[in-house]
């Protein structure tokens, strides 16, 4: 006979703080999980130490939850909308084999998420001067970016709106479509999705 586990006080504050981390997620519009993790903390007054914060992927289980049980059809409208946003950027800039990741595909994006984008092209300027001769609004960026716990490489990028959902773009050089970096959810290789899977995502009721 298996007898019956009970969660230990130390399971209990993670999950109450990935609950939290996740409501401060979706309400406040903060995509950062450590930063989320700390108010969480902050707020339900934990101070044991970084043992008792929740692993990201306990976080995003719990912002999927959270957005299931409180964001109904207005988090279904808003996630299709800025999926729909991703694949107006993607087929605009075909050229570049746009690839979808991060929050909007996963679909645990708040209203406060961008869409994020990876491009790749030889020349990274390619990609802002097309957007410079068709006139569409940007900001050139710069983001760090992590392949494993030592390689870390900062890769140009640019910023601009479609569908009056903000787009961010990494630039990568046309080889990096075979290596992805690791996901800040659970240190995997991040998922990529093309535009025909994007649009997949749409069709599904």
């Amino acid at each position: 006979m298996r007898v019956k586990r009970h969660p230990t006080r130390g399971e209990n504050v993670r999950r109450a703080l990935a609950q939290e981390a996740a409501r401060i997620m979706a309400e406040h519009g903060i995509g950062d999980f450590l930063l989320a993790k700390r108010k969480a903390a902050e707020r339900l007054g934990v101070v044991d130490g970084a043992a008792l914060l929740p692993k990201n992927r306990e976080i995003e289980s719990a912002l999927a939850e959270y957005q299931r049980l409180f964001g109904g059809e207005t988090h279904l409208t808003a996630l299709n909308a800025q999926r729909r946003a991703a694949l107006s950027a993607m087929r605009y800039l075909r050229e570049f084999e746009p690839r979808l990741v991060g929050a909007v595909l996963s679909g645990t994006a708040t209203e406060h998420s961008d869409v994020q984008l990876h491009l790749f092209a030889d020349c990274a300027e390619s990609v802002t001067l097309k957007l410079l001769d068709e006139g569409v609004p940007h900001e050139v960026t710069e983001k760090r970016v992590r392949f494993n716990a030592e390689h870390v490489r900062a890769f140009p990028g640019v910023r601009f709106e479609i569908e009056e959902q903000p787009i961010e773009a990494i630039v990568f050089p046309t080889d990096g479509i075979r290596q992805a970096p690791v996901s800040p959810v659970d240190g995997r290789p991040m998922r990529r999705a093309n535009a025909g899977e994007v649009e997949a995502l749409l069709e599904r009721p």
